[in-house]
């Protein structure tokens, strides 16, 4: 069992070698980052976790992704063979009538469109997650005994309950989570793990107190015939700050068995900078000696913790380790590997230009309907461009991003920036909130080859995110250039 308590992981003495050794070898030294809306899929995880590190899959939009792939005709197979092992087999029926297409849709074809997540459901969204999280967990365990993580979002609520009960289905080792303070998820392990009823509470702008916010699952209402009980995830929560790390060690209502520290230069969402935005000429938010984590005061917490961030080589590695991080979680080498989820022709034209010389990374303030500061790779014909931003109408049919709010008559209804201005304005929204907002669920889908395609004629762009070493994936290519897969970065992390 791994060391529960800071007196295990900071006695020094005679004891010292045996704690340090049954450390290492009961976590892994390098964390593959789950990385946006499925460039971090089963076939990356499984890849990462059969080499002995920890492969991640991304938990967010796994519902539609898994959707769309049955409606692309489910090519190699994998979504049935996943189906065929879930518990429920007349819930897999009932998503494989829905939504398989033999053959795969026409490419003109649009997507169908799926219920929105709500707070009460829709069941059918409910037992899609169930299902999506269930296989994208069982393919990525496939073929080995090592175990796989799982990352979400905190800030995407709705979804949680159903997903990380189908995660948990599959056996999923570890769960990650970030972008907010998942305070309460901990429970929820606990109890599903007894596939007992669980809570969450949904964060509700303008909610009133005795007002109804709270997120209920009842898995015996899913459940078709009685299971043992499930293996409960270890529970890693992806922190950035002294502060964050300390509030989820004191609050939260269960085990967090340890800390993943992410910096601004991290791909996707970034914390904010602490204190008031600032932005430099291109602007971009500022960071400073405030953002920097104090990692003694990390270590002085007793749990085990992995550094990200900028940590994507065998150097930054072993100064991870030096300064008492049990390793590192690395998202940008591997999100530009054969077997990650990215577009081929994203992956090639972002690796041919990081080999030139000329890749860019920004910091966008404004993109994310989050209002969180967003990484964005530089890319012609993706949405980075302004141009295709502009061309690009407003629709909001995913609503991962979605804010709940209380309406007048005290109900709770959701909102995008990133909607039609005057749909979101209608809804109380303030008008200078929408500017520039990209909608990202749609893009992120596109970014991995499933962009929804409207009335025939306007098609999905993409936008690649990615941490500030784009530039550094020309240390993983062969001299070819041509491309490398996951073994390479793990090769290359652990040299020397």
């Amino acid at each position: 069992m791994p060391p529960q308590s800071a007196q295990d992981l900071t006695s020094r003495g005679a004891g010292e070698e045996k704690v340090e050794a049954r450390v290492t070898a009961s976590y892994p030294l390098i964390i593959q980052g789950g990385m946006g809306a499925g460039v971090s899929n089963w076939c990356l995880a499984r890849a990462v976790s059969r080499l002995g590190q920890l492969g991640v899959v991304s938990g967010t939009a796994l519902d539609h992704i898994f959707a769309r792939r049955l409606q692309d005709g489910d090519p190699g197979g994998h979504m049935r063979r996943g189906l065929d092992h879930l518990p429920f087999p007349e819930m897999a029926e009932r998503i494989w009538r829905a939504y398989y297409i033999p053959g795969g849709k026409p490419g003109n074809a649009s997507y169908k469109t799926l219920p929105l997540q709500t707070k009460d459901g829709p069941r059918e969204m409910r037992e899609l997650c169930i299902a999506a999280n269930f296989v994208e967990v069982f393919l990525a365990r496939e073929g080995h005994d090592n175990p796989v993580g799982i990352n979400y979002l905190e800030k995407i609520q709705t979804p949680h309950l159903a997903s990380l009960y189908g995660a948990m289905l599959a056996g999923v080792g570890y769960v990650l989570m970030g972008a907010g303070i998942p305070l309460k998820i901990p429970a929820v392990l606990d109890r599903f793990s007894n596939h007992e009823t669980a809570t969450y509470p949904l964060h509700v702008a303008g909610a009133q107190e005795g007002d109804d916010t709270t997120m209920t699952f009842v898995p015996r209402e899913y459940m078709e015939r009685d299971l043992p009980p499930l293996a409960r995830p270890r529970f890693l929560v992806i922190v950035s700050s002294n502060t964050l790390a300390t509030t989820m060690l004191r609050k939260a209502n269960g085990s967090v068995d340890g800390l993943v520290i992410e910096g601004w230069t991290a791909g996707g969402h970034n914390a904010p900078p602490r204190g008031k935005l600032q932005l430099d000429e291109k602007g971009e938010a500022i960071y400073g000696e405030r953002d920097k984590v104090d990692l003694e005061k990390i270590r002085e917490l007793g749990l085990p913790f992995w550094l990200a961030g900028g940590y994507g080589s065998s150097e930054k590695l072993r100064e991870a380790v030096a300064a008492g991080a049990t390793g590192v979680q690395v998202g940008t080498a591997f999100a530009f590997c054969a077997e990650s989820g990215l577009r081929d022709d994203y992956k090639q034209a972002l690796i041919q230009k990081a080999i030139r010389g000329e890749v860019r990374v920004s910091t966008d303030s404004q993109a994310s309907p989050t209002s969180f500061p967003f990484k964005v790779a530089h890319l012609e014909g993706s949405l980075s461009e302004n141009e295709v931003y502009l061309a690009r109408p407003r629709i909001c049919d995913l609503g991962y991003l979605r804010e709940a709010y209380r309406t007048a008559e005290g109900a709770i209804d959701y909102r995008c920036p990133a909607e039609p201005v005057s749909v979101y304005v209608s809804k109380g929204g303030k008008p200078e909130t929408t500017r520039e907002k990209k909608c990202l669920c749609n893009a992120l889908l596109a970014t991995v080859g499933l962009p929804q395609v409207r009335t025939g004629k306007y098609t999905e762009a993409g936008l690649v995110t990615s941490g500030n070493d784009l530039a550094g994936i020309t240390r993983f290519l062969p001299p070819d250039g041509s491309g490398y897969n996951a073994a390479d970065v793990i090769a290359k992390l652990l040299d020397g």
